[in-house]
């Protein structure tokens, strides 16, 4: 690929959890030179394996993938950060002539990539400390704070996204002023974007996702839980670190803490899968760039065409 720093590539794969993205992505980097970036955000984690479908490292083909395993559990990654060290790499890609292929299903992380963020302070841990420790007192409150100093912000947050509410609030009272707007984003630049959809059936994607969570648990997330809370990666866990928040860790813990059986936490995680995998089709159907393919990723048909949007992208 030989094209000026203005012309670049950038293919994203997106769809919701389970619609083969990982097939295309890495069918896509095989046949055109490609790298892998992962856009999911609890595929950052070391030591989250199962619980995410993270691929191993064995079926990557020889294929360069980044932006996993980078973060311990412990560390809180915000989308800005994740935006401002994808955008280094995918640089770094192009200029090695590669194409940058970009694989997951956090839309909200794959947004803060292309279109940017507001500019925001950094993180304050004491001041973060000193209202999670607020909340944690009188529940409910930080909310109720953050309609009072910013209710616009309030109205596009929800009561219990504690985190959301905590940054929010951080920026108030950091900078004495409410979020930024939207159009205050710079987008990256340099860059032309391909995005394309994986659009399977609902009825068909939700038994592959009820089958999936059977087998995560049947083939050893428990295990992984546990060696996670023993060992973590540079030290124990608590079972409180956020990625645990996740489909299938959250029902691990339950059950590894007595709080229902074996089968309950399946059923939870597939209920919660189902109802996720709902959102991210909400989220990236709003946008108008996204050519939908109906089927998943694992069809030869579905691959297919996939290639043939990217020949015709890249040529």
């Amino acid at each position: 690929m030989h094209r000026t720093t203005a012309d670049l590539p950038l293919v994203a794969i997106v769809g919701p959890t389970g619609s083969g993205k990982s097939t295309v992505a890495l069918r896509i980097a095989e046949t055109f030179e490609g790298e892998v970036v992962n856009c999911d955000s609890l595929q950052l984690y070391r030591g989250f394996d199962l619980g995410t479908a993270k691929l191993p490292p064995a079926e990557r083909r020889g294929i360069s993938h980044h932006m996993l395993d980078v973060l311990d559990p412990s560390e809180v990654y915000s989308a800005g950060e994740y935006a401002r060290r994808a955008r280094r790499i995918i640089r770094e890609i192009s200029t090695c002539g590669h194409l940058p292929v970009i694989a997951g299903g956090t839309g909200f992380y794959l947004s803060a990539l292309l279109n940017g963020l507001p500019p925001l302070p950094e993180r304050d841990p004491a001041l973060r400390d000193r209202l999670a420790a607020r909340e944690t007192l009188r529940p409910g409150i930080l909310h109720r704070l953050l309609r009072r100093l910013d209710p616009p912000a309030a109205a596009r947050i929800h009561a219990r996204d504690l985190q959301k509410t905590i940054r929010a609030l951080e920026v108030r009272l950091l900078t004495r002023h409410s979020l930024p707007p939207p159009a205050a984003a710079e987008p990256f630049g340099g860059y032309r974007t391909l995005k394309i959809g994986l659009n399977p059936s609902r009825e068909d994607l939700h038994q592959l996702l009820d089958a999936r969570a059977e087998e995560m648990f049947r083939s050893g997330l428990i295990d992984e839980v546990q060696r996670l809370l023993s060992d973590g990666c540079t030290g124990p866990c608590t079972g409180k670190e956020k990625p645990f928040e996740s489909l299938g860790y959250k029902q691990a813990l339950q059950y590894l803490a007595g709080q229902g059986t074996l089968d309950q936490a399946i059923a939870s995680t597939q209920l919660e899968t189902r109802q996720y995998a709902k959102r991210q089709w909400t989220w990236f159907r709003h946008d108008p760039e996204v050519i939908w393919l109906p089927g998943f990723g694992t069809s030869p048909a579905i691959l297919a065409e996939c290639m043939e949007l990217v020949r015709r992208f890249v040529s």
